[in-house]
């Protein structure tokens, strides 16, 4: 018996010796190091052990323990960084009923009050909140709820392109969010949705970025910009204009869409890219219209088909399909057909992709193209214009006929070049007044009266006020299609 306790009490202190020697003998690069080692802190509950590849010159199936932040204690903390800085948008507007209406059967006629919400992220603290167009689109009171306060908000300016609106409330010291960066976004990486669906305020939903640069084709505008962020974090009614943050909590994207077959959430939702958010609200800021930059031409994803047609074999880049004339491609040679393959050293392999790079630029600068034609790389710089075909930053001008219940501007070269029309002038926002009673639709491009060209607003306005007898407008609408209304004055 005490010749067993005796052996059994020599291996273990043999063990303990041998561990030390190992331990004080043992090669340098296996000596854990703050370069290359942390242990996890056990106290912390905001870390976890997690077991990762040993990167030195041990053998292959070395490990150590490294720190590695816990994804639901990021989380909560990116949910707490950036509630306070969504708010809840309410929105008024009118719709008017009148002949062929059910409502005939007890009213004359007249206009009915319809209400609406989505969400907005607080963008400065003095009070500007960056939205989506359509959560606002045609209201005529807008509040924005803030914790438990309500204030009556100002529309600064709207983007119908990127789809995204400025409003302005009053006051100071708001909590505006942390801008991030989407260009740095990575596909897989953990974002939260925050915003109000279905009038839940202050609602959190978790998922990963799923895909970046998705063109869905549900923008507005003769010139769209869509290069979504999709993400599986779950977005509803109601979540349009809200956050879609990082794990830091910082701003990301606007949340924009959802694609579903039943209104609801479905799996996926789309965000507009922050980086694209800041260029617009800033320019809404500040000129009260995007300044959007001009290429001069249009483009399409090369694929194999198209490949095929122009005789190229590799798929990289996106081809030109039109070339604007006296636009700033044509004036440097570019030609139907050229496969631009970057702008300024930037990868171009989608039209969402171009779209958005060109998103970042205004008119008057100047940028680096990479292209191919027929097979032979080649390389220009161009200028950008603005959409009235001039290198100077440009205010929106809208004309107002109150005689007329309209809003009227005169269409810019960039579009009238696209249509494929002489002049036009557009119908922005109707009132009370001819033009509610005319039946004509906002958005409508009048080019003639009684077949006389009608080539600015002014012109426009006095061809009506004056007008008698039968009266014939013609011109084209939103989707490009030619028509016309006929009255008897």
């Amino acid at each position: 018996m005490k010749k067993n306790l005796f052996l059994i009490a020599l291996s273990f202190l043999g063990g303990i010796g041998g561990a030390f020697t190992y331990d004080y003998f043992k090669p340098e690069s296996q000596v854990a190091s703050p370069e290359n080692t942390y242990m996890a802190k056990a106290a912390d509950p905001g870390y976890a052990k997690f077991e990762v590849p040993y990167k030195s010159d041990t053998p292959k199936n070395t490990t150590v323990y490294q720190d590695m932040p816990d994804t639901r204690y990021d989380l909560v903390y990116a949910s707490e960084k950036s509630t306070n800085s969504v708010v809840f948008i309410k929105t008024i507007s009118s719709q008017e009923y009148g002949r062929g209406s059910w409502l005939d059967w007890f009213f004359e006629g007249g206009r009915s009050q319809t209400t609406g919400s989505g969400s907005g992220v607080i963008y400065a603290s003095d009070g500007y909140i960056v939205t989506n167009n359509h959560v606002v689109d045609d209201a005529e009171i807008i509040e924005v709820i803030h914790g438990k306060k309500t204030y009556p908000a100002q529309v600064v300016g709207t983007d119908p392109s990127s789809d995204l609106a400025v409003l302005k409330i009053d006051g100071n010291d708001f909590p505006a969010i942390q801008l991030g960066s989407s260009k740095d976004l990575a596909v897989g990486e953990w974002v939260l949705a925050v915003g109000n669906p279905f009038n839940l305020t202050s609602t959190v939903t978790a998922g990963i970025v799923s895909a970046k640069g998705r063109d869905i084709n549900i923008l507005k505008g003769r010139f769209p910009l869509e290069s979504f962020i999709q993400t599986d974090a779950a977005i509803n009614p109601g979540n349009s204009g809200g956050a879609l943050v990082d794990a830091n909590g910082a701003l990301v994207g606007i949340n924009t869409a959802i694609l579903s077959r039943t209104g609801s959430y479905a799996g996926y939702g789309f965000a507009v890219p922050v980086d694209i958010v800041k260029k617009v609200v800033n320019d809404l800021i500040t000129y009260g219209e995007t300044q959007k930059a001009f290429f001069g031409a249009e483009v399409l994803d090369l694929t194999p088909e198209i490949a095929e047609a122009i005789e190229v074999e590799d798929l990289n880049g996106v081809v030109l399909s039109y070339i604007q004339q006296d636009g700033a491609a044509e004036k440097e040679g570019l030609q139907k057909g050229d496969i631009i393959l970057e702008i300024d050293q930037v990868p171009l392999n989608s039209k969402s992709a171009f779209d958005e790079q060109m998103s970042y630029y205004s008119p008057g600068d100047r940028i680096n193209v990479l292209y191919r034609r027929k097979n032979q790389i080649e390389s220009k710089s161009l200028t950008l214009t603005n959409r009235v075909g001039t290198t100077s930053l440009i205010r929106r001008e809208v004309y107002t006929f109150n005689s007329l219940g309209v809003d009227l501007e005169k269409v810019s070269l960039a579009e009238r070049d696209q249509l494929g029309i002489d002049h036009g002038i557009r119908v922005l926002k109707i009132k009370d007044g001819l033009f509610r009673r005319l039946g004509i639709r906002e958005g409508f491009i009048i080019t003639s009266i009684n077949r006389k060209p009608m080539k600015t607003p002014k012109q426009l306005a006095e061809t009506l006020e004056n007008i008698r007898g039968r009266v014939r407008i013609e011109g084209i609408n939103e989707k490009g299609v030619r028509g016309y209304y006929s009255y008897f004055f």
